[in-house]
């Protein structure tokens, strides 16, 4: 089990932001609860053109880091992992707990920080995360920790926002991604956007294959995600234009050694 360590700064204000936020991500939910075939990103490409998951999940362990309302664990869930969500958002959580309940799917859902996860060392297969704790977590804790849970061999799986993408998206509110370099890629971490109480962690690709690395991990894979041409979504930070030329999304594929 991880060390009692007192949730920084940034994890404090990552809960307050989505507690508030939650009301907007219900409607979201609800969808991706009930999809048949997984969806990822914020293009909802589908799973059987990305093949994001592995192939059997059949009695597999797997922990979902930064859950929201849990819809990634309801499709591991279906597919008959053993899953167990953690999200900081009681708020989120409660949406989490209502579809389970629609839908008749029972795991646990733990309220706590990815950065430091209540249970024990090895207990899992599968560590995952879509915009969860890849996002809003300090890599310098959550990767470390998702290797302490992961039994040797196990798989880490993230999808967020490509390094390409953070550089050309301006910091005005709905305003999408443009094909200039707007701040500088050598230092990037931590990011605080003008109008916006949380705090995201965004990487290199260098600095996440040293800090994979260093966890641990031997990288597999990554998936530059290209939407379909007639993909849609409701956020206003990236065009399918933009997204068709160059990737906004990316997934990690990496495994404990």
């Amino acid at each position: 089990m991880a060390d009692d360590r007192e949730p920084l700064e940034h994890v404090h204000r990552n809960r307050a932001r989505w507690d508030v936020e939650a009301t907007n991500y219900v409607t979201g939910g609800e969808r991706s609860w009930a999809r048949e075939e997984p969806a990822w990103g914020v293009w909802r490409v589908a799973e059987s053109q990305l093949h994001v998951l592995p192939e059997n999940l059949a009695g597999k362990s797997a922990i979902e880091l930064g859950c929201g309302t849990a819809y990634v664990s309801s499709w591991l869930a279906r597919r008959g992992a053993r899953v167990v969500g953690i999200d900081v958002s009681m708020a989120q959580l409660a949406t989490a707990r209502r579809l389970q309940r629609r839908h008749g799917f029972e795991f646990p859902l733990i309220h706590g920080d990815a950065e430091a996860v209540p249970c024990r060392d090895g207990g899992f297969d599968l560590a995952i995360s879509e915009y969860g704790a890849c996002l809003w977590a300090n890599p310098d804790r959550w990767l470390p920790e998702a290797a302490r849970l992961l039994r040797r061999g196990g798989e880490l799986i993230f999808l967020v926002n490509s390094s390409l993408h953070t550089l050309c998206v301006p910091a005005e509110d709905e305003v999408p991604a443009t094909d200039r370099l707007l701040r500088p890629a050598f230092g990037m971490f931590r990011v605080e956007w003008p109008n916006d109480p949380g705090v995201e962690f965004h990487l290199s690709h260098g600095d996440w294959i040293r800090r994979l690395r260093a966890s641990g991990f031997e990288i597999e894979d990554l998936i530059e995600v290209r939407p379909p041409e007639t993909a849609t979504t409701s956020y206003a930070y990236v065009s399918l234009e933009w997204s068709r030329q160059w990737p906004a999304e990316e997934i990690w594929r990496a495994r404990r050694r």
